[in-house]
């Protein structure tokens, strides 16, 4: 192995002990919601160390968003980081040799790279699926509270009663806000929190509707139901959209694959039946 090689591989082990030290000994004390009724200002909290270099990586947040938060501890992620790091540097080292001049560096250091993101890369492409999830039951929700606020209820009530009966990660969102107002957290307040957990510009309209209806007294289920129709129209389009840029690949599949073969079976039974074709003269 290169000097090169040696020196990228020697620092690669240097930040992966450091990252492990740093899991050891480097705390930080940060409030984590209580498990029940209560939102995270009111009722009993639980102080949990979660390590300086977690919170530097923005894994307690991606975790959140991933909706592993209870599951997966940011220690165990950043455990993770450090492991896969490891492996990656192992993996690097020994096929470095077959590398020549600056290639092998670059392999040590990239698998050391993409083992260390690796975690956060699967967290991400979890937040993603259920940020999806979120926006693809919306609709349904959308029309559950527009029957419950018709009905006369409060919105922190159609929110309890949808978080009792409804299931996913948006009903769970939505259910804390209901507590959030339950436990006297200003509706203002508690919609800024949603928005900011959950993003987009879907959950964004709903908390300005929410909004609207709060300060102007207008029908909150008009609104509600006039913005769940919207959002099937939007999902609609978006799924012809899609069905249309299949088209062009599934001809691209006939084309590379189909008609060839049927070629090569019309050329097969050809060249077998070849001495019937040609005829005793040949």
């Amino acid at each position: 192995m290169t000097a090169g090689a040696a020196l990228v591989a020697l620092l690669a082990l240097v930040l992966a002990l450091a990252g492990l030290a740093e899991l050891v000994r480097g705390r930080t004390q940060v409030d984590s919601r209580a498990r029940g009724d209560s939102p995270r200002e009111s009722g009993p909290t639980r102080i949990e160390s979660v390590p300086a270099a977690a919170i530097a990586f923005g894994l307690p947040d991606r975790i959140r968003r991933a909706g592993r938060d209870g599951v997966v501890s940011p220690r165990s992620v950043l455990a993770a980081k450090a492991v896969f790091a490891a492996f990656g540097l192992a993996s690097g080292l020994a096929i470095a040799p077959l590398f020549s001049g600056r290639a092998g560096p670059l392999v040590v250091a990239g698998l050391a790279a993409g083992g260390f993101l690796l975690p956060d890369f699967l967290l991400e492409r979890a937040a993603r699926r259920r940020h999806r999830r979120m926006i693809n039951s919306l609709p349904d929700v959308l029309d559950l509270m527009a029957v419950s606020v018709a009905t006369g209820r409060s919105l922190g009530g159609s929110l309890a009663d949808l978080s009792k009966t409804g299931r996913g990660p948006l009903v769970e969102e939505l259910g804390e806000v209901g507590r959030d107002l339950a436990w006297g957290k200003g509706q203002a307040a508690a919609l800024a929190s949603l928005r900011a957990r959950v993003g987009g510009a879907e959950i964004a309209a709903l908390c300005s509707a929410l909004e609207r209806s709060r300060k102007l007294g207008s029908p909150l289920a008009e609104q509600l139901r006039r913005q769940s129709g919207e959002l099937r129209r939007n999902q609609g389009r978006a799924v012809e959209e899609e069905a249309a840029r299949a088209a062009p690949k599934i001809q691209l599949v006939v084309a590379l694959l189909l008609v060839p073969s049927v070629l090569l079976l019309i050329v097969a039974a050809l060249v077998a039946n070849s001495d019937a074709l040609l005829g005793p003269a040949f």
